[in-house]
């Protein structure tokens, strides 16, 4: 990915507070995230490089995850202390945002985090992963990119209308496999907006 190998500076990131006080900011975008949001990633000391959730994504997904972050750490200073997040995985599958977490908070919090994480991760699926223009699904032989149409390669994953931006929660519901959610994704609000399956023609 030559195009996501760009040197990272401060300009990137609104930076409120200092970062790691036992090192200076790396010129890495993706340690320069775990260094601003230390708390979160809780990497070896003075090395944010080593940090198990560093970033595995392109550059274009950097203020998605920032923002996620200045969020994440929002809810956990709101909880009080005795709630704990760790990022242990952030990565690319098959064009869309992972990120995996564990740590100790209430039941109530655990939806609230899985709730900002499940929004960043639809953020991403209108992003592209490389500039962080709006962004397409385009299948790259066996591979899956989210991508502008300047980055784009490949062919366009044909989408049909009015199922654009719909996200499906499928569960176990008296034996049979049923719809628990059915939300659509506004990328203007970053919000989800709880729609009939039925008026989409879904069963």
């Amino acid at each position: 990915m030559a195009e996501d190998e760009r040197v990272f500076s401060h300009d990137n990131l609104d930076l409120e507070e200092e970062g790691m006080p036992s090192c200076p900011a790396p010129e890495d975008w993706r340690a320069e995230l775990v260094w601003v949001h230390y708390k979160l990633f809780q990497p070896p000391e003075s090395h944010p490089e080593l940090a198990e959730g560093l970033p595995d994504c392109g550059i274009g997904w950097l203020g998605i995850l920032d923002r996620l972050c200045t969020q994440l750490q929002y809810l956990l200073d709101e909880e009080g202390k005795g709630n704990t997040i760790k990022l242990m995985q952030i990565k690319e599958e098959q064009g869309l945002l992972r990120v995996s977490w564990n740590g100790l908070l209430s039941q109530s919090t655990t939806a609230n985090a899985d709730k900002l994480i499940e929004l960043a991760c639809a953020c991403s699926a209108c992003t592209c992963e490389v500039c962080s223009e709006e962004g397409r699904l385009y299948r790259r032989g066996s591979y899956l990119a989210t991508a502008c149409d300047l980055h784009a390669k490949g062919e366009r994953v044909p989408m049909k209308p009015g199922l654009e931006n719909i996200y499906i929660r499928r569960g176990e519901i008296n034996g049979k496999i049923q719809i628990l959610s059915c939300r659509r994704y506004d990328p203007k609000t970053n919000s989800f907006t709880d729609v009939s399956p039925a008026s989409l023609g879904l069963e």
